[in-house]
């Protein structure tokens, strides 16, 4: 190599070394703004109080999920080949059970800030009766596990990074427990909820905007254990355990501080940009008490 070589070298090095410079530092100073964004947050966050008998809590003892332990957990986490939420319908849906479908799509593509994508439904008659059963009442059930393992495992798509199966009918995890909302695995990036006890009666005007609100909610819970977050317990938190309508009820469909933290860091969404986006679609939907506290936060 001659000298002219030499310092072209050099000169091409030193500009190569300034432009990634310049780069990370302009990541970083982004990711320090988003922290300090949620840092704000952090008077808001409301202390849950003792569980009663009933409450999740009391009936599971949990002790909660903080950052640094999450952060070491190897969660779950898009990258260049699986970064898409896929939704599975399971079973029969009339028009204003689809709008509750893709509605939450919609939603869970703010919340999380991936592409989300509704699949053809699939009939419920794969799921064989060995993974069903009649209470009492006369409704039926389905088997989480059994959709979990044998249904949505069975075909991920390539690109998906999590899947969650929805259904109309009531589910149940075990046969000593009486029903669940939903139900995730933390590391197999596949789900299962229903919205079948989240309007009383058939599906209506009357009370479909509160079965949206408790289902997107279930949704962003079932989806954030996908990405292997544990229960909350740091504060009333979407990611709260739930025993009861009761429970989930008194949920916003928020994330406390300590949670937003983690899913930022996780995912690494403009945090202000994602706010606005979930203020925009409260108001749309008329969902009035996450509209209101959502557009609080943004008031820091």
């Amino acid at each position: 190599m001659n000298p002219n070589q030499a310092s072209s070298l050099q000169c091409a090095l030193l500009l190569f070394t300034l432009l990634v410079s310049g780069c990370t530092e302009k990541k970083v100073d982004s990711r320090t703004k988003d922290f300090a964004l949620i840092k704000k947050l952090v008077p808001y966050d409301v202390t849950m109080e003792a569980p009663m008998q009933g409450d999740w809590l009391f009936e599971h003892k949990e002790q909660g999920q903080n950052f640094e332990q999450y952060a070491k957990s190897a969660p779950v986490s898009p990258n260049a080949s699986q970064k898409n939420i896929y939704l599975q319908p399971i079973g029969i849906f009339n028009e204003r059970e689809d709008k509750i479908i893709h509605y939450t799509a919609e939603y869970l593509e703010i919340f999380f800030d991936l592409k989300t994508i509704v699949l053809p439904a699939v009939s419920d008659s794969i799921i064989p009766g060995t993974a069903r059963r009649t209470r009492e009442e006369g409704y039926e059930q389905l088997l989480t596990g059994y959709i979990l393992d044998s249904v949505i495992a069975k075909s991920i798509p390539k690109d998906a990074i999590v899947v969650m199966g929805i259904t109309q009918k009531d589910l149940y995890p075990a046969e000593a427990w009486n029903f669940v909302f939903g139900q995730a695995r933390l590391k197999k990036r596949v789900g299962v909820s229903s919205f079948v006890r989240f309007h009383e009666g058939e599906l209506s005007a009357d009370n479909f905007d509160l079965c949206l609100e408790r289902f997107i909610k279930t949704s962003a819970h079932e989806i954030g254990h996908m990405f292997s977050f544990k229960h909350c317990t740091h504060a009333v938190c979407v990611m709260n355990g739930s025993n009861s309508l009761y429970e989930t009820d008194e949920r916003p469909n928020r994330l406390c501080s300590e949670c937003l933290k983690k899913l930022y860091w996780n995912l690494g969404f403009d945090v202000k940009t994602r706010m606005l986006a979930l203020q925009a679609y409260f108001k749309k939907h008329k969902l009035t008490r996450d509209y209101d506290l959502q557009t609080r936060d943004l008031g820091l």
